[in-house]
């Protein structure tokens, strides 16, 4: 993650948390109301005040905010581990884990006041779950025209199967194999099934089937998984998962690791034919650029490539449910929960 930026909004003392609850300032143009989770299961609104707009900042409406399901799960029950708590903050996240947070990544909207160059221009932020909020103007990406609001909260994910497209280093003509097919994973088989050539399968216990040979792959069981792959991607942060995913390796070939396990434990197969296949288990995680690009890819570079790769429409099929955002007290809890089925819910402000 982004060094700790400075705080943009000051915190203001708790509002009721209430779906229908109104929230009311003596200058409302200068309050914004941000969710907060607050304890294991517990998530709230609270309303702040947002400071006067400085140089190099901009002032941005929020349209909608993705939900990462994997993460934010994580979040939601105090299970990210306290060795992860500085590594894991979000570039503008303000409180500290466990609790309570303002947690969040995935943000568009319109710019209402800054800079003109980005006056009414809708744009995508690493910003947590807020209705209104201000921001470096660095960190405000101008959508491509052909991108929709809505589909582009997928950017931070797209991100992410793209670093690890790099890290992996799969190629034209590779047999690919992804397990997992959550919204990381079937965006990762999205991106390999452009590859001339290659054969990609997307392995999951839930039916996927439709979704992912309508991004380009084709479907399987894990007990249908093919065999002898170049490269495997590992997505569903499950150790029933990895095993999966190193039983699809081929000899000396690639398992490339996204899941992100909090401060679980996850025992794996690294016996039998992990070793005699001599194979690599590689980790990839988007907090820093794939070292093979770093050199000549920043971050807003990668991300603005990421943001390009969404404009195909196929992909809205990814966004499954969207929420009021004064329901998120709710909802959040329910769509995070164990075993939540789902794809990619958004919030609605």
């Amino acid at each position: 993650m982004a060094d700790k930026p400075k705080d943009t909004a000051r915190e203001l003392p708790l509002a009721n948390a209430s779906p229908a609850h109104s929230f009311r300032s003596t200058d409302p143009a200068r309050t914004a109301r941000a969710i907060w989770y607050t304890a294991p299961g517990a998530v709230e609104i609270r309303l702040s005040e947002l400071p006067s707009l400085e140089p190099g900042q901009a002032l941005v409406r929020t349209a909608f905010s993705g939900i990462s399901r994997g993460t934010e799960r994580l979040v939601i029950s105090g299970a990210v581990g306290q060795e992860e708590w500085e590594r894991m903050r979000a570039p503008l996240q303000e409180g500290a884990f466990p609790f309570p947070v303002k947690y969040g990544y995935c943000a568009t909207g319109t710019v209402e006041e800054g800079p003109a160059a980005l006056a009414g221009r809708t744009v995508f932020c690493l910003h947590p779950h807020q209705d209104r909020f201000i921001a470096p103007v660095e960190m405000l990406v101008p959508l491509p025209d052909n991108v929709p609001v809505r589909r582009a909260t997928l950017a931070a994910n797209m991100e992410t199967a793209l670093n690890a497209i790099w890290d992996s280093g799969a190629s034209a003509g590779d047999r690919i194999v992804v397990v997992g097919a959550g919204i990381v994973g079937l965006l990762v088989g999205h991106l390999a099934a452009r590859l001339p050539g290659a054969d990609v399968t997307v392995v999951d216990i839930a039916d996927r089937h439709g979704i992912v040979t309508n991004l380009g792959a084709r479907f399987a069981t894990p007990a249908d998984a093919p065999r002898n792959a170049d490269v495997v991607f590992h997505t569903s942060a499950s150790a029933a998962g990895l095993a999966t995913a190193i039983a699809c390796a081929g000899l000396e070939a690639t398992v490339v690791e996204l899941s992100w396990y909090g401060n679980k434990d996850v025992p794996s197969p690294l016996g039998g034919a992990f070793h005699s296949q001599r194979l690599k288990l590689q980790s990839s995680q988007v907090g820093q650029v794939s070292p093979g690009r770093r050199p000549r890819w920043s971050y807003r570079r990668r991300i603005e490539k990421a943001l390009a790769l969404l404009a195909d429409p196929a992909l809205d099929v990814l966004v499954t449910e969207e929420i009021a955002f004064a329901d998120a007290p709710v909802a959040l809890p329910r769509i995070l929960a164990p075993g939540a089925a789902g794809l990619a819910p958004v919030i609605r402000y």
